[in-house]
């Protein structure tokens, strides 16, 4: 009896324990979820598909082994109560994570891993050439029905921006820097690529204000000794790079305020910040323009806020205004350079219509002229006929007394024949022919 109070106390212990064992697997997956969590909020999503994968595979081994270790053939003694135990004390049993949580955890995961099997497309076909096809994969990141984190939205934007801008979409890629801007305003990609857009169009003075905007940025990382933002944000530029690029910017504002400074301002080129080729037709320009103004309209230049989970919801009105003030300057562009090129247009098409009423006049007077001409060339043709006709009777005159002076038997002129002859005779008399031929005319007896 005593052996067996040891062994039915040892049992007790022993499951004590294994019940600690399972608590602190169970804290330690809390702890992989809650980072996992944390990092797909902050928009580290690497990390937080590897912390989330690791957190839910500790968790399936953990409730293996306890649905093997707990189940009711095992320990039938831990069931009685013990003399010292109390009524409500709480089962040993560890608790287990609820199933909502699991759900939420594994559908946070599954989209973790399409966000990034997107994105990895969309690069791939952005380094490949295929610029429609990026530019199509991350749009369904970004408009997508599920939020995305915000830093992970403003790297794709700035993606997109650069996929735009290879494709030669101008306006769509200064919108996509807007709203990279919006999303993180210390991003110094997006600065650069705004400011090299509004050159290539000759817009300098928007250009100069964000290498402005860029060199204040440079200044404040040399004073900081660190990159903008925290320590776990990512960047595409080394804080070595700095200082060679603040030299170079410096040189480049210099030379875009000499440019400035020689008169160029007024020659913005509006035909490719809206899309157009030179001399398009006015349905063609007034397509593009449509197009425009419904993807960039003030009044939507806050509906991807809807879709973008915020670190700071603090920062949502921030980030509404920046949007607002950025798409109502790119529309105000746009409409000038609609005004601009429409006016273009018209010019051009009352110069073809000109063109073309100088061009009929000038071919109704060419078939006057040759009218004309014709009609005197018929005339002498006449006049040369008559004249003609004239001497031909002239000369068969001349040649009847030939024909006369000899005998002819009337009947030999008789039939078919005969008047081919007299035919041939009257043709060799206008061929002047005068001459007097020798017949036979018995043979010619019809």
């Amino acid at each position: 009896m005593f052996f067996l109070g040891e062994l039915f106390f040892f049992f007790v212990e022993w499951n004590q324990i294994r019940c600690s064992l399972l608590l602190n697997k169970f804290d330690c997956v809390c702890r992989y979820l809650v980072l996992g969590e944390a990092c797909c909020h902050l928009g580290l999503m690497e990390d937080a598909m590897v912390l989330l994968q690791t957190g839910k595979r500790i968790a399936s081994a953990a409730f293996r082994r306890e649905s093997v270790c707990w189940s009711d053939d095992s320990f039938p003694l831990l069931t009685i109560p013990l003399a010292g135990d109390t009524p409500n004390q709480q089962p040993t049993t560890p608790p287990r994570a609820p199933l909502n949580e699991t759900e939420s955890v594994t559908h946070l995961l599954s989209h973790i891993k399409f966000l990034l099997r997107r994105r990895a497309a969309a690069l791939a076909a952005l380094d490949a050439g295929l610029y429609s096809e990026a530019i199509r994969h991350f749009s369904k990141i970004v408009d997508g029905r599920r939020a995305a984190p915000q830093g992970f939205l403003a790297e794709c934007y700035m993606h997109r921006a650069s996929a735009h801008r290879s494709a030669g979409r101008i306006a769509e890629s200064i919108a996509d820097c807007n709203r990279t801007l919006s999303l993180d305003p210390t991003c110094i990609q997006a600065l650069e690529t705004r400011a090299s857009l509004f050159e290539a169009i000759r817009c300098l003075p928007d250009s100069l204000h964000d290498l402005e905007h860029l060199k204040l940025l440079y200044n404040s990382i040399l004073r900081d000794r660190k990159l903008p933002g925290p320590a776990w944000k990512r960047h595409n530029v080394r804080y070595r790079e700095i200082p060679g690029k603040l030299c170079a910017l410096t040189t480049k504002i210099q030379e875009l305020k000499q440019r400035l400074s020689s008169g160029e301002t007024t020659s913005v080129d509006y035909y490719a910040l809206i899309g157009v080729r030179r001399g398009c037709s006015r349905s063609e320009l007034e397509r593009a323009h449509l197009l425009l103004c419904l993807r960039h309209k003030p009044d939507k230049a806050t509906n991807f806020i809807e879709r973008c989970e915020f670190a700071d919801e603090r920062d949502i009105d921030t980030v509404k205004e920046k949007a607002k003030m950025c798409s109502l300057l790119l529309y105000r562009l746009v409409q000038k350079g609609y005004t601009s090129v429409m006016s273009n247009v018209l010019d051009e098409e009352a110069a073809e219509k000109q063109r073309k009423k100088n061009v009929a006049a000038a071919a109704q007077a060419q078939a006057a002229a040759i009218q004309v001409q014709v009609k005197k060339t018929n005339e002498a043709e006449l006049k040369n006929n008559k004249a003609e006709n004239k001497s031909s009777n002239v000369f068969v005159e001349n040649d009847q007394p030939l024909i006369s002076s000899c005998t002819v038997n009337p009947a030999v002129f008789q039939g078919v024949f005969c008047r081919d002859l007299a035919v041939v005779g009257s043709l060799l008399t206008q061929a002047r022919f005068n001459r007097t031929m020798p017949v036979k005319y018995e043979a010619l007896s019809c």
